[in-house]
């Protein structure tokens, strides 16, 4: 073993595979309770795995080090719920409200894309969940028609070093008709089993209240398969308490199952996926903007209710956990004092603190899929899942002073300079590593130019600026006129 030493700072040929790396005087954010936070701490990774983490750590001879002085080192991130497919049209949805958006993926174009196109979307956003420090993410892939279009959505995902989860799922099918195919047997079978912690897979679809309950047999089929389910619950106008009530009443709701949204419900289903251990996933972006409900975080936490966060899709909102932290905690905030302000109270100390959605884009995440013994917190024994955010050109990393504030306030995905998954640097120096975006950049090129010409230009126009409803402008009954000057005499 050697002692700290004056090592000159490493290349990206000096991260070999299986070679220890140690990252040096960092503000270490290690969001597990017993260690906390470490000022000018020391992480290292041997095999894959978070060795030791403390001060002036003695590592192995040949142990590659990492100046992460001036920096912060946290968790990789988790995101629980991204359309990866969509991001093929990035920003394509910038002024959609949620029904734009369902009538182009679900009764328009959605259809459109191919396997290759799914592909392209699932490869570009893959590349960028790692450049932006989102170590796991789950594939919320809805788009999946047929299995060589889920084929294609797996070629993506085990082409870039990320830790993914697959949501498999098909808006063009019922899901208690998809998951009985044998073709949906035999992709488990080939593309997922024995696949490891590096590519799981959930069952990905909605229950829309219909009281026949016809999700039940795709949720007798997640059981058999021994899959969890994840579902957009609680979204206005399209699942709400009756699907909460089905899932509750026939042993649906349990601790792995992701309710993604969780807005607009009623306060007995609040109780109902508390009660079941059931997990959350957060957008509070796209909760935001397009109309699911208000960012449902201020009820999830009065009932003890497991939250992560997510992005939603690309084809809106950017694809980086930062945003996602801080439009959480603002909007936590908003709708605390205005509850207050109702009742004409004032709140004078907030409750949601910037640790807490930190810890819930980590260890948040890793529990909602079941990898809490494996990733989300900087613990020996866990996988190394790391994120350096450090930029010593940027003003805004200067001083760090409240390290959760700063992460969530002030640092950006411009700032992450390395990135680990599974013990590999995959992201060194802004730098990403081992993968090509340039493909990623042709294949994307190709689906747009295919998406157009399908479409056509009149309706890709009026689809991405749609049209903008009439403002009423209320009668004004004040009036203003330009001073006029006192007559001589009656000036004060």
């Amino acid at each position: 073993m050697s002692q700290m030493s004056q090592n000159p700072a490493p290349s990206a040929d000096d991260f070999t595979a299986g070679r220890p790396v140690v990252f040096r005087n960092a503000t270490v954010l290690t969001s597990d309770p017993s260690l906390g936070v470490l000022t000018n701490g020391d992480v290292l990774v041997v095999d894959k795995r978070i060795a030791a983490v403390g001060k002036q750590l003695a590592v192995p001879d040949g142990t590659v080090e990492i100046d992460a002085s001036g920096g912060i080192l946290m968790p990789g991130m988790v995101d629980t719920h991204r359309h990866m497919w969509q991001t093929a049209l990035r920003g394509f949805g910038a002024d959609w409200t949620l029904t734009n958006y369902f009538v182009f993926y679900y009764l328009s174009f959605g259809k459109i894309f191919r396997p290759e196109d799914i592909y392209a979307g699932n490869l570009l956003s893959a590349i960028e969940a790692i450049d932006a420090g989102v170590t796991t993410t789950v594939d919320w892939s809805h788009g999946l028609q047929t299995t060589q279009h889920a084929d294609a959505a797996v070629d993506a995902l085990e082409s870039v070093p990320g830790r993914f989860v697959l949501a498999y799922g098909n808006i063009q099918q019922g899901a208690w008709e998809w998951t009985r195919t044998p073709q949906f047997a035999d992709f488990i079978k080939r593309r997922i089993d024995g696949k490891g912690d590096m590519l799981r897979m959930q069952i990905a679809f909605d229950v829309t209240g219909d009281p026949a309950f016809p999700e039940r047999g795709a949720f007798e089929a997640a059981r058999d398969f021994n899959l969890p389910v994840t579902t957009h619950a609680g979204v206005w106008g399209a699942t709400n308490d009756v699907g909460i009530q089905q899932m509750s009443d026939n042993g649906f709701l349990t601790p792995s199952t992701i309710c993604v949204h969780a807005s607009t419900l009623s306060e007995d289903s609040y109780q109902r996926i508390a009660a079941s251990g059931a997990h959350t996933s957060v957008s509070a972006e796209s909760e935001d903007s397009c109309g699911q409900g208000y960012p449902t975080t201020w009820e999830l936490r009065k009932h003890n209710i497991p939250v992560s966060l997510s992005m939603d899709t690309s084809v809106w909102w950017s694809g980086d956990l930062f945003s996602a932290m801080r439009a959480t905690l603002d909007a936590d905030r908003a709708r605390t004092h205005l509850e207050a302000h109702k009742t004409n109270e004032t709140i004078t100390h907030n409750y949601l603190r910037a640790e807490h959605v930190v810890n819930w884009a980590t260890m948040g995440g890793a529990a909602a899929l079941g990898m809490s013994d494996l990733i989300g917190s900087i613990t020996p024994g866990k996988k190394a899942d790391l994120v350096l955010i450090k930029n010593d050109a940027s003003p805004a990393m200067f001083p760090i002073i409240h390290p959760y504030g700063h992460v969530v306030f002030q640092a950006g995905r411009g700032d992450v300079h390395t990135v680990m998954v599974d013990g590999n640097v995959v992201k060194f120096d802004h730098r990403l590593r081992g993968v090509d975006l340039a493909r990623a950049k042709q294949a994307v090129a190709a689906t747009v130019e295919y998406a157009y010409s399908q479409i056509g230009e009149k309706a890709w126009n009026e689809t991405m600026y749609p049209e903008k409803p009439e403002v009423v402008i209320i009668e004004n009954p004040y009036t203003y006129s330009r001073k006029v000057d006192a007559p001589a005499g009656e000036q004060n």
